[in-house]
């Protein structure tokens, strides 16, 4: 089922780095390929499911650093059919493609460019698959990409499929592979999943735990947790296309994360594997909670740095909180989550999404799922995590009261968040009543409780 995988693991350190210098695309796609058991004149066949900003980079970066190796590599990708481009979506389209010679000379070579004409004049309606086979992602439409082959039929897509890319919001995640699993039932052997999706559900009976995107797939398809893998890290996906030096961690199985690790490594886009899967995709999710909160903070202070500093106090104080519930060794965790929340309030949808909503540009009844930006996974997040930490099973010492709580008392930022987005009972304003509430801990004293109680609950994350 994994193939030859232990064949190429020499010459590769613990924590993925290459001992004996770097290798040529096609040493690397060979490596992969023999490590796979992969024959002569049958192709690697990478899918990517789900064609949203990161999952289309993803495809992208892989057609770009192998495409032209066509008879070793075939890369395709998937996404629903008939979802329509708006006018001034395709405007703007116009725009970015006349401000790219390169772009618009690819196009008038494939016979293409008079369909955005026609599109800007509003003579006919473009769609987010067509305008993906031409290197235009709907949600990240100022980036172009190198043309990619789509395919909007998930059977065909998926069918023979050795390496499946999930780029679907996790929202979506159970859904799609449930109807994925229908197609592999004649399989021989059992393809590999690198799941990009960062977000979990919660789930409450035989006892409160996380569900996480690999959890899922798993789950859906029958497919072996040491096939199924994570990759997260603190990047944008636009900049990654544009080169700007990122990294980012494979965690799963090491038969495979160390191969794919090695596979997938570029100059500017660096991979380390890691084995800790579950607890880095819940950590992708966590960062995604109060990244919303962030841009609430941001938009109603007018960008002041004295205020998001406070808020960030006691976010980042929450988030430690919650990883010690998580994680045996919270502290390993530490730097990956505070980069990848750093990265997220920089420049990410979830922070965007929260400017949006307080500067009244953007209202609850219109959903997660924005036009030209995605699926906003922390309004799903910020549930789940709620529902988990107010069970009182889980319950915590309180540190003035001296009787036991659901953790989610300590956590004064989630709670706002829960009641603003997904209980609705308050504005955006109130986060910032949150943040003055004289009564709200010292940030520092939230750390300390989490460091000095036994607050680990391996339950949460399914183990035993």
């Amino acid at each position: 089922m994994l193939g030859r995988v232990e064949r190429v693991n020499h010459g590769v350190e613990s924590n993925g780095l290459i001992q004996n210098g770097s290798c040529s695309s096609e040493e690397k796609l060979d490596q992969l390929r023999e490590a796979l058991g992969k024959s002569k004149g049958d192709p690697l066949r990478i899918v990517g499911i789900g064609a949203g900003a990161w999952g289309s980079v993803f495809a992208a970066l892989l057609q770009d650093s192998y495409g032209q190796f066509r008879e070793k590599l075939q890369v395709r990708i998937w996404r629903r059919p008939g979802r329509a481009v708006d006018r001034s979506t395709a405007e703007h389209l116009f725009e970015v493609i006349n401000s790219r010679e390169d772009v618009l000379r690819r196009l008038i070579r494939r016979c293409a460019y008079l369909k955005y004409v026609e599109a800007r004049l509003g003579d006919r309606t473009l769609y987010a698959d067509e305008i993906l086979k031409d290197g235009l992602c709907l949600n990240m439409i100022d980036t172009p990409l190198c043309p990619l082959k789509v395919v909007t039929n998930l059977q065909e897509a998926v069918w023979d499929a050795d390496i499946v890319i999930n780029g679907l919001p996790s929202t979506e995640t159970r859904d799609v592979f449930e109807e994925i699993s229908h197609y592999w039932k004649e399989r021989i052997t059992a393809p590999i999943i690198i799941s990009l999706t960062k977000g979990i559900e919660a789930a409450l009976d035989p006892v409160p735990h996380i569900i996480t995107p690999t959890q899922m797939i798993n789950r859906a398809t029958g497919i072996p947790m040491e096939n199924i893998l994570y990759l997260g890290g603190p990047n944008i996906a636009s900049e990654i296309y544009n080169k700007e030096y990122a990294n980012a961690r494979i965690c799963g199985s090491s038969k495979l994360r160390k191969p794919l690790a090695r596979f997938l490594r570029q100059p500017h886009f660096i991979v380390w594997d890691n084995s800790d899967l579950v607890t880095h995709e819940v950590m992708g999710g966590l960062k995604n909670v109060y990244a919303i909160g962030a841009g609430m903070v941001a938009a109603l202070t007018k960008e002041s740095a004295t205020s998001k500093s406070v808020y960030f106090a006691h976010c980042t104080s929450e988030m430690i909180f919650i990883t010690h519930l998580l994680a045996e060794e919270p502290e390993k965790l530490a730097g990956p989550l505070l980069a990848d929340t750093y990265v997220t309030l920089l420049k990410g949808r979830n922070a965007w999404y929260g400017q949006m909503l307080a500067k009244g540009e953007l209202n609850l009844d219109m959903g997660d799922n924005i036009s030209g930006k995605g699926t906003i996974q922390g309004v799903s997040a910020i549930e789940a995590f709620y529902d988990l930490l107010s069970q009182f099973s889980l319950s915590v010492l309180h540190p003035e009261e001296h009787k036991p709580v659901a953790p989610v008392q300590l956590c004064p930022i989630l709670k706002t968040l829960y009641k603003i987005l997904i209980l609705r009972e308050q504005s955006a304003e109130a986060i910032l009543q949150a943040l003055r509430d004289e009564t709200l801990h010292d940030p520092r004293e939230r750390i300390e409780i989490a460091q000095s109680h036994a607050f680990y609950r391996p339950s949460l994350l399914g183990q035993p």
